[in-house]
């Protein structure tokens, strides 16, 4: 076994290698970007190299510098965690040539799946189902164009190099090709350096089944079973489970020897992901292979009970396999969900910023937090802009769904927008419940896992009562701390000479402002909302619960505050509010005539079509931005001619940072 190995990695890949490493007795050696600097990668690692700006070419991706800071730091080894360079290889060759042991396949076996062309080629020959296709060399336009015509609409077009769900368009039209074509060419130009694509006849409604595989130097070859990751918005996953709901154990077996016959035919070591994808009818088709760890490993992790990254360290040391194929148990269920800092009601754009609150479920044999940051760490605009991974096992599906709500339920955080509200409702809505959405469920019916308009009026009341609670709370502490602490005016309750209390309350959702008229102190209230008074009785927070009677009954939530956001949990669903000066109102949107185009998220600028002196019109395209794999068109808020662009193809910006100016 290795004494030390480095971790060409960051975030919370990297702490998790480290945890292993630690129980091991392996000591770490971290790399990091100057964005990284605190990074709790470089904290938890038992020393740390700088190797370059924050930008993740000029730092993860320098395979240069990480083998030199494997070499001065004599580090044996190197894990390349996910993303960056795990699937490089010419990174793969130039550690082994280095000296040191790449702790993944060899170069040979990624360049053989490194082609999603070749790799079809190659699965077709081991006897493994592929979806029929083009993956031919000739890549004009009009023979893609032919050749789509042939193969039929709906297709899709596929980057034949790279994989994580970018250069993906699904094409419904004959018309539509050539502008898809040409989009996700220019995509996987800049994700993978290569633009050639292959197409693929579209498979309706189908469900995405992986198969965690595994491989020694000895010959040795086995699956861990299956995760399912059907639950996916364009592309990118956002609920993995084991075992699938959908698979029949003789479609499982099938799938399980075909993964293996696909590690197989490419000489696979170490640990890899066979994808498919399986139509309605039980058929399955080849997808990728994955030639790394995979984001969702846990999953597998918790219904097998094994530690897969101590697997591929002891493969990497040329040790056999621990288990075989007969010895694989599963036991109960598992599920795993991101927490993302991005803004689910904005279109999911990325965020970035500081966490000013983190508050995580604590870890028990039932809950897994895997994360890679911590309350007061930042969220960057450079990297993946995923806060944590949360994992949980259950005796059975049921159990670990239940199990999840609560961990969600459990979850705060403040600074960047998060999803976690749009995690719970996605695991209440019947589509996951029952087991049965498909991989393109989300885009089609996205209205379904999003906030209702307004507020009920229930909720309304508990937040209005919640706020003049603590308004008196508050009011009572600052009279502590003067001169006259039993003064009556620190009951705040809204008294005026001549008349008798009230306080008026502002709130602000999803951009509409709605008031509330409040009478009563103490928790004994009279609430005017619209045309409707609400009585509330017992109003009392203890910590974050707010307890109290509407109209005599009793109800009970969750409150947490934050700044001027409130966010209200009735043990289903959450929602948060602002809260906002009462005698105020501001427009919620920034008015469209200012001339001004602004990121609307953190990210890359990959595309400028904007030059000094161009007339434009409402709706036109000036920009394409690029962040969490995600393609964005920004586009003229109105009739202009462009006076100034401020960004160039490659910047890196923050979110409503001013991008171009118009006349």
């Amino acid at each position: 076994m290795f004494s030390k190995i480095l971790i060409a990695n960051r975030g919370e890949i990297a702490c998790r290698v480290i945890r292993t490493c630690r129980r091991l007795g392996i000591r770490t050696v971290a790399v990091y970007s100057e964005a990284d600097a605190d990074a709790q990668h470089v904290r938890q690692a038992d020393e740390a190299y700088l190797i370059g700006g924050p930008r993740p070419a000029d730092s993860y991706l320098r395979g240069d510098a990480v083998i030199a800071a494997a070499r001065e730091a004599g580090a044996e080894a190197i894990h390349p965690g996910y993303g960056f360079l795990s699937e490089n290889a010419d990174f793969a060759d130039a550690v082994a040539a280095a000296g040191l042991v790449f702790i993944g396949p060899s170069g040979a076996s990624m360049r053989k799946m490194g082609s999603k062309a070749g790799a079809k080629e190659l699965m077709a020959a081991a006897g493994v189902p592929v979806v029929p296709g083009y993956t031919g060399e000739d890549q004009s336009p009009n023979t893609l164009a032919r050749e789509a015509a042939r193969i039929g609409f709906p297709l899709m077009i596929k980057a034949a190099h790279g994989g994580g769900g970018k250069g993906m368009r699904v094409v419904h039209r004959l018309e539509d090709f050539i502008a898809q074509l040409e989009s996700c060419q220019r995509e996987a130009a800049n994700a993978f350096g290569r633009d050639r694509v292959l197409l693929e006849r579209y498979v309706a409604s189908p469900r995405h089944i992986e198969i965690q595989v595994f491989a020694d130097a000895h010959g040795h070859t086995l699956h861990l079973n299956e995760r399912e990751c059907s639950a996916q918005r364009r592309y990118q996953k956002v609920l993995e489970e084991s075992p699938s709901p959908f698979l029949t154990p003789a479609l499982r077996a099938a799938m399980g020897d075909a993964a293996v016959k696909a590690a197989q035919a490419i000489d696979y070591v170490n640990a890899g992901t066979v994808e498919f994808i399986v139509d309605p009818d039980g058929q399955f088709y080849f997808m990728e292979i994955n030639t790394r760890l995979q984001v969702e490993h846990p999953v597998t992790e918790l219904v097998t009970g094994l530690d897969l990254v101590e697997w591929q360290l002891r493969v990497a040391a040329s040790e056999a396999l621990p288990l075989a194929q007969e010895d694989i148990r599963q036991r109960g269920h598992a599920i795993e969900v991101r927490l993302y800092a991005e803004d689910p009601e904005a279109g999911f754009l990325p965020g970035s910023g500081r966490l000013e609150r983190l508050a995580l479920p604590e870890a028990s044999p039932g809950v897994r937090i895997d994360a890679g940051v911590v309350e007061g760490d930042t969220v960057t605009i450079f990297y993946d802009p995923m806060i944590a991974k949360l994992i949980v096992h259950g005796a059975d599906r049921m159990e670990a769904l239940a199990r999840l709500r609560d961990a969600l339920a459990r979850c705060d955080i403040a600074g960047p927008k998060s999803n976690i509200a749009f995690l719970e409702r996605l695991v209440r809505h019947p589509a996951v419940t029952g087991g049965w959405i498909d991989t393109g469920y989300l885009d089609r019916h996205l209205d379904e896992f999003m906030p209702a308009p307004s507020l009920a009026s229930t909720q309304q009341v508990a937040l209005v009562a919640a706020e003049l609670l603590w308004q008196e709370a508050r009011a009572r502490a600052q009279a502590g701390d003067g001169d006259e602490p039993d003064s009556p005016w620190a009951i705040a309750d809204g008294w005026r000479l001549g008349h008798a209390g009230a306080r008026p309350l502002a709130f602000a959702h999803l951009g509409q402002t709605w008031t509330a008229l409040a009478h009563g102190h103490g928790g004994r209230y009279r609430i005017e909302l619209a045309d409707e008074v609400h009585e509330v009785e017992d109003a009392r927070l203890t910590g974050d619960l707010l307890g109290l009677r509407i109209h005599g009954q009793a109800r009970r939530f969750r409150i947490l505050r934050h700044g001027t956001r409130l966010t209200l949990h009735d043990g289903e669903q959450r929602t948060a509010v602002e809260t906002v000066p009462a005698y105020r109102r501001t427009d919620m949107a920034e008015a469209s005539g200012s001339g001004k185009i602004l990121a609307p998220m953190p990210g890359c600028v990959v595309l400028v079509k904007a030059r000094p002196g161009d007339e434009v019109v409402a709706g036109q395209e000036l920009l394409v931005m690029e962040a969490m794999k995600m393609e964005l068109a920004v586009k003229a808020s109105r009739d202009g001619v462009v006076a100034d662009v401020r960004a160039a193809a490659g910047d890196f910006v923050e979110a409503d940072t001013v991008l171009v100016a118009l006349e």
